[in-house]
């Protein structure tokens, strides 16, 4: 899978990183003082990084968590998020990362330990709010489980917080993870959909929506809490077919009393990351289409975002309840 492994030096002994190089005999194993000297460089090429990227090892050592953006949250008062990894297996045209990061590279921080350690330190600080821990704002939760153990990991460590709750979002099939084990209360798996037409146009690499439809079936009748992710909403002319269509197949085969939120979001992406996006894909019809520019966001015209998310919030009301719809912030 990877034919290059960079490693920072302060993490070489790290058990975690050396299981990771064991499982890669074939691989050429390169040292690097910081993961930043191979990420960061200006002078490279995203999309042809993109067909072969390479693993780093690192560890990351400041603003391990995050705040949430105001209004980001499935109901609970306090809400941070975290990612262990930087960029994603999946290739999917609308997303920021290809706009916020000159490299395709995986950054994996290993260690795991100190994620833990400042989501204790935080729940300290709000231990009379429920507090939620968002996994996959840079990266996939769960696609690389079976060479990260993310979840593995994370998922002990969270069954013995009960009042600390913990979202794992996700396009990928690799359950097994959560299979392996008891669900937990306290943990949303929430899987991202949009409608067929635009995931066979840009989520590349994303497995189909009946495997991912499949996969959940499967958490479901483990008893494991799931979550809906319809973010971004992409705009087209038949998108109420679109739209109608998807929600029709999801939860026709659903049960609908175990899902424990659905959200939405508008399409949009900071100004600086659309332009470097448009230089990558300067012919992509997506960024061609009815968009605008508001305080340094640029997203689709303000009719046309209302006109698609007022009907996919009634369209959702139709199969569940109201306190179970969540809206992310228009700001990116």
């Amino acid at each position: 899978m990877f034919s290059h492994i960079y490693i920072e030096e302060e993490i070489s002994t790290h058990p975690r990183a050396r299981d990771i190089c064991a499982r890669f005999p074939r691989a050429q194993l390169v040292p690097c003082e910081h993961y930043g000297a191979v990420f960061n460089p200006r002078s490279q090429n995203f999309r042809l990084q993109k067909h072969r990227p390479a693993l780093i090892l690192a560890k990351k050592h400041s603003k391990l968590l995050l705040e949430a953006p105001r209004g980001y949250g499935i109901g609970g008062e306090k809400n941070y998020y975290f990612s262990h990894l930087l960029n994603c297996l999946y290739d999917c045209r609308y997303c920021f990362l290809q706009g916020m990061y000159r490299s395709a590279h995986y950054v994996l921080f290993v260690n795991y330990e100190d994620f833990c350690m400042e989501i204790d330190a935080i729940q300290q600080a709000h231990q009379d709010n429920p507090t939620w821990f968002f996994s996959g704002y840079d990266c996939d939760s769960m696609a690389l489980e079976p060479v990260s153990g993310f979840a593995a990991h994370f998922l002990p460590y969270f069954s013995a917080r009960p009042d600390v709750f913990l979202e794992l979002r996700t396009k990928s099939t690799q359950i097994r993870a959560l299979l392996n084990r008891d669900p937990l209360a306290n943990t949303v798996v929430a899987f991202s959909f949009t409608p067929g037409e635009t995931h066979r146009a840009l989520e590349h690499k994303v497995p189909g929506i009946e495997r991912r439809l499949a996969a959940m079936a499967r958490l479901q009748q483990s008893g494991w809490k799931l979550g809906l992710r319809f973010d971004p909403l992409i705009y087209q002319q038949n998108f109420r077919q679109q739209y109608s269509g998807l929600f029709a197949q999801l939860f026709n085969r659903l049960d609908v009393e175990q899902l424990h939120s659905v959200s939405l979001g508008p399409f949009r992406l900071p100004r600086d990351y659309f332009r470097n996006i448009l230089q990558l894909y300067p012919d992509e019809p997506l960024y061609a289409g009815p968009l605008a520019e508001t305080n340094g966001t640029v997203s689709y015209r303000n009719d046309l975002e209302h006109e698609i998310t007022g009907f996919c919030t009634q369209e959702l009301l139709n199969y569940i309840p109201e306190s179970r719809l969540f809206s992310c912030p228009a700001t990116a």
